[in-house]
């Protein structure tokens, strides 16, 4: 797929933000340092990392799709009108793959995403006090105000294109005032999880119920909605989404793990470590197949993480196309696609990002990005900008007229 390359220099300022608590916490950045630790590997493992069975997959974890000859029929249509518009076939490159797809996602003649929903999933990671990010956790929670209050980049982006944003709170352990704004822009659930350097992200009850919350949150939007996005913000959520995709490609983290928000060559190696502690420990676990995928996720990633996959796995039930996002996103999107190869279908990948791991994601996915603009923010941002050319390839293929509608010849008249 043709990628586009784009690269800009944006200065970065820090905005005089918000009022009380959350203006304390954007002052403590200039002086933030993160702390030097990292435990040692530990050779005895803790209770919540061993292993256990279960078969099938349990009912939050299922998939029901539509038949795959169902989807073929409608990806057969959507070629051959493409066949019939004003243009040389395969003019149009990429925006004709992406209406064909999205036809045969959603069983449509003309494929929409004029009703997207986006959603950012929030949570804090435990593991970040040892010093895997250049930001404090309580910018976790800062943020959570400033996407509601449109100051994110996420909500600019969200704003121009006319799509509803919500921010699901499922575990920002700094308090802040809870924003006082309808059920369908945010909500909040108080879910625990642990270090994954000393236990499992989450227990198993935990990890059931926000994979609850994130199918829910789909289940509740509307029915006409024809687009899902997704997002996440969790201060040193990279560190576990390079755990999780170094036990899901059974590959080394040579590679894998980036500089996240930026951190120094110092931060680079506390980062680095404590993926091989967590990694160590996962060596143990000798579930296989699906099981160990959902497994992975559970010790291996974050409140944010289990919600998404959620509601990655409503959303393709209902025959919802994903527009994913950057590296922590597309880490979910490889969990989903172990668990349930055939939800691959579902999945639109908007761009390449910065971080190294996100190379092998999409090649182990088979992922061609819409757009490789060096991005690295996450929360949506990269899905956001690639939006419009979603837009664009429904336009063209629902409204282009057909050779014979406009008494234009054909090739194939000319013979």
């Amino acid at each position: 797929m043709v990628s586009i390359e784009i690269r800009l220099t944006i200065p970065f300022t820090i905005l005089t933000l918000l009022k009380n608590q959350q203006a304390l916490i954007w002052m403590r950045l200039a002086s933030y340092t993160p702390q030097k630790r990292c435990p040692a590997p530990s050779k005895q493992l803790t209770k919540e990392w061993s292993n256990f069975s279960m078969e099938p997959l349990p009912q939050y974890l299922s998939l029901e799709l539509s038949p795959s000859e169902e989807r073929s029929t409608w990806q057969a249509r959507a070629l051959k009108r493409q066949d019939t518009l004003t243009k040389p076939p395969g003019s149009l490159g990429v925006l004709e793959s992406l209406a064909v797809q999205l036809s045969a996602i959603q069983l449509v003649d003309q494929p929409r995403v004029d009703q997207a929903q986006a959603i950012i999933f929030a949570a804090d990671h435990p593991a970040a006090q040892h010093g895997t990010s250049a930001f404090p956790t309580e910018v976790t929670a800062a943020m959570v105000g400033n996407f509601l209050a449109g100051g994110a980049a996420s909500s600019v982006l969200a704003q121009i294109h006319g799509i509803p944003l919500m921010v699901i709170d499922v575990g920002v352990d700094t308090p802040y005032p809870l924003p006082q704004v309808s059920p369908d822009r945010f909500q909040r659930y108080e879910v625990s999880a642990g270090d994954i350097t000393t236990e499992a992200a989450l227990s198993r009850e935990e990890f059931k119920r926000t994979i609850e919350i994130g199918r829910q949150c789909i289940a509740d939007l509307p029915q006409s909605t024809n687009l899902l996005i997704l997002g996440e913000m969790g201060i040193g959520n990279t560190t576990p989404s390079s755990a999780l995709a170094s036990a899901l490609l059974e590959e080394d983290i040579e590679g894998l793990v980036g500089r996240g928000t930026g951190v120094d060559e110092e931060g680079f190696k506390r980062k680095t470590n404590v993926i091989r502690t967590v990694l160590e420990r996962w060596t143990h676990v000798e579930l296989e197949g699906s099981h160990r995928v959902a497994e992975a996720v559970r010790q291996l990633g974050g409140r944010e993480m289990s919600a998404v996959l959620g509601a990655m796995l409503e959303a393709v039930q209902r025959d919802i196309p994903i527009l994913v996002d950057g590296f922590i996103i597309s880490a979910v999107a490889l969990a989903l696609v172990k668990m349930h190869p055939e939800a691959r279908h579902c999945l639109i990948f908007s761009h390449r990002s910065q971080e190294r791991g996100h190379q092998r994601i999409l090649a182990a996915l088979q992922g061609d990005p819409l757009l490789s603009l060096d991005l690295r923010l996450g929360e949506a941002s990269g899905a956001l900008t690639a939006y419009p050319l979603l837009r664009a390839a429904c336009a063209l293929h629902n409204q282009m007229a057909t050779f014979e509608e406009a008494a234009v010849p054909n090739r194939d008249d000319l013979v």
